[in-house]
């Protein structure tokens, strides 16, 4: 993790990402989202992986949540339980959405609550789904 915050300028970064999760959680119909504390894994003023967890197996985590220079965005955490993993579901559902955006039909399970924007920001969302892969696939991110 290379932060670009320290000390009270990144907790507060973090406390405002963790803010941003739970009100989109809220917003997309989790009751009372229980997040950590801290991300599971950042690169502050970038982006955030929270764990979220499981309603089913209290505990555990149940998704992942992405915030920051990016859009809000989730994930259900199966496989490899890691914040390394939210970053590959959520980059290839981005890649996806954004090619398909590009040429003009709808993302199949996946859009914007605006779906008239979604051609005009189809660029900016490969841009990411693309900084989530090359992130993801880079073993020193996650030593």
């Amino acid at each position: 993790m290379n932060d670009n915050f320290k000390d009270e300028a990144g907790e507060h970064w973090c406390g405002t990402q963790r803010q941003q999760v739970l009100a989109y959680l809220s917003s997309e119909g989790f009751e009372s989202p229980n997040i950590g504390d801290w991300p599971a894994w950042h690169v502050a003023p970038v982006i955030s992986v929270w764990a979220v967890e499981s309603v089913e197996l209290p505990g555990s985590i149940g998704w992942w949540a992405v915030s920051g220079d990016c859009p809000t965005d989730y994930t259900v955490c199966s496989g490899e339980r890691h914040p390394r993993q939210a970053l590959r579901d959520i980059g290839n559902r981005w890649q996806k959405a954004a090619v398909r955006w590009a040429d003009g039909l709808p993302a199949d399970g996946f859009g914007l609550r605006n779906a008239a924007q979604e051609g005009e920001l189809a660029p900016l969302l490969l841009s990411r789904s693309r900084q989530f892969l090359t992130i993801a696939a880079d073993d020193s991110n996650w030593e």
